[in-house]
């Protein structure tokens, strides 16, 4: 029901919880252009500094499952409340941040406070108008969420180059005061006392699962991965609470989520689809802006306006999902996403070091299009056959599997560049030969050999070359990722519907 003091305050509301939805999705990429800034600032390692992401990341996926169980205990309003004063506390905290391990960990509290906020936007939204403008709200509410990762990256590289890093947090504070006070004096009051009974063992060792496994891939390539206990423990305790959060799903009576969504096999398939997904998604999206700046020579914020088309080609595609969901089978408008994706993907294999902006951008394009045509067709074929009263439980796993995987995927990529810098390094220092009179004759005019830093400089070009292969050998491996996922697709029913039915929105 639509209270009469809501439905007077309609638009009051829907702006106030826009920004909490922008402010929401602005830090999924506003911070990935100023990495490098914030790396030399905190004294972090290339694989170190990744985990400003990741730990937003994971943390927001781990709480999201939450957000609906919250919102029945506290009530819907209190919920949003927190949530905002939260996610702006913990945004100035990153902003004052002087060290690596304090930046993580107010990184982790942003993503504990603001999991709820796109839940709960999708579904105050839903309830403060009826039902013949709920695709109206939805597609408001959906330009909110992509206006973020449009213009992140360009607002990013612009407040790091004239103010410092640290403004890409500071800018959340004038946007969650706003979104507070709307909220505050707009949305009616709630009771909560709703909820049903928790599953707090089956949620604590997931998380257990979540952060020992999301620890050792972020930690395991400083400490020489298995050379180190500390590694070994931390799988230890994945397999631990991975195998205890199993056994506890199987036999439990009330579990942390329902045995019916493992049992549908367009949710399961879904789901694993996903993960693929938010590894493809986000891993190109953070190695892309060290790449142009600490290789190319990029400034910061031609970083992000070059980043900015992939947020572009994701909004066009976003709309043209909207015509053509209901008209075509949504299983070839997935196919046609991910071929998109593969197409960006070889693209980005023939990056060079002698290449110019042009060439990043138009697969930026391709790949932002074709990521738009995966993520609505996706999310329907995930609840075509999923019962309405699982619908909510599923939203939030479905989340939670997807922000996972790209976590897990930021990690493993960084990894990968890191150890294939060094093995690639070894590689090419082999074959320059300073006494190989065709080298030495190549490098005249270059590099002096006579003197220690023509031989540094050569060092340091060695290293670009071999950095520049390790990307590569990345975007090779997400392409393979890509081409796997493919197949995937036959085992997916067609939802009903004609052409596949109209598209599922997630709420919790």
């Amino acid at each position: 029901m639509i209270s009469k003091h809501d439905a007077a305050n309609r638009w009051p509301i829907t702006i106030s919880i826009m920004l909490a939805t922008v402010m929401n999705s602005l830090d999924t990429t506003i911070a990935n252009v100023a990495l490098p800034h914030i790396q030399g600032s905190v004294s972090a390692s290339p694989e170190q500094i990744t985990w400003v992401l990741t730990s937003y990341i994971v943390s927001a996926a781990i709480m999201t499952p939450m957000s609906g169980w919250l919102a029945d205990k506290i009530g819907r309003k209190p919920l949003f409340i927190i949530s905002i004063a939260g996610f702006t506390i913990a945004s100035m905290l990153c902003g004052v941040s002087n060290s690596l391990v304090e930046i993580v960990l107010f990184r982790l509290l942003q993503g504990v406070f603001g999991a709820a906020l796109i839940p709960l936007s999708q579904a105050v939204l839903l309830d403060i108008n009826p039902p013949e403008k709920h695709g109206q709200a939805m597609a408001i509410w959906g330009a909110g969420a992509i206006l973020g990762p449009i213009l992140g990256p360009a607002l990013g590289g612009y407040l790091t180059e004239h103010l410092s890093w640290r403004w890409v947090f500071f800018i959340n504070l004038p946007i969650g005061i706003m979104a507070l006070l709307g909220v505050w004096i707009f949305i009616s009051p709630d009771k909560g006392g709703r909820a049903k009974k928790f599953d707090f063992l089956g949620f604590g060792t997931l998380v257990l699962f979540i952060g020992a496994i999301q620890l050792m891939l972020d930690r395991g390539p400083s400490l020489d991965w298995f050379s180190s206990d500390e590694v070994w423990i931390e799988l230890l305790l994945a397999i631990v609470g991975l195998w205890i959060f199993v056994v506890h799903t199987m036999t439990a009576r009330n579990p942390f989520f329902d045995r019916a969504l493992v049992r549908d096999r367009n949710f399961l398939t879904a789901s694993v689809f996903g993960f693929f997904i938010g590894i493809l998604l986000f891993s190109t999206m953070a190695l892309l802006p060290p790449m142009m700046q600490g290789l190319m020579g990029y400034p910061v914020l031609t970083s992000g306006l070059v980043s900015m088309p992939r947020g572009l080609g994701s909004f066009v595609a976003m709309f043209l999902v909207g015509q053509l969901i209901g008209r075509i089978d949504t299983r070839a408008i997935l196919m046609t996403g991910l071929s998109l994706n593969a197409v960006a993907l070889w693209m980005m294999m023939g990056f060079d070091l002698s290449m110019n902006s042009n060439l990043i951008m138009i697969s930026g394009i391709i790949q932002g299009l074709g990521i738009g045509l995966i993520f609505v067709p996706l999310s329907t074929l995930a609840f075509a056959t999923v019962a309405p009263s699982l619908r909510a439980e599923g939203s939030g796993v479905y989340t939670l599997i997807r922000n996972l995987g790209s976590g897990v995927g930021i990690s493993i990529m960084n990894a990968l560049v890191v150890s294939n810098t060094q093995t690639m390094h070894a590689s090419l220092a082999d074959k320059v030969n300073p006494t190989d009179p065709v080298i030495a004759s190549s490098m005249a005019g270059h590099f002096d050999l006579t003197t220690v830093q023509g031989l540094l400089s050569l060092n340091g070009e060695i290293t670009r070359q071999a950095t520049m292969v390790a990307y590569v050998d990345d975007f090779k491996l997400m392409l393979i990722i890509t081409i796997a996922c493919m197949p995937m697709l036959l085992l997916m029913r067609k939802p009903k519907g004609p052409a596949g039915g109209a598209p599922h929105v997630e709420v919790d």
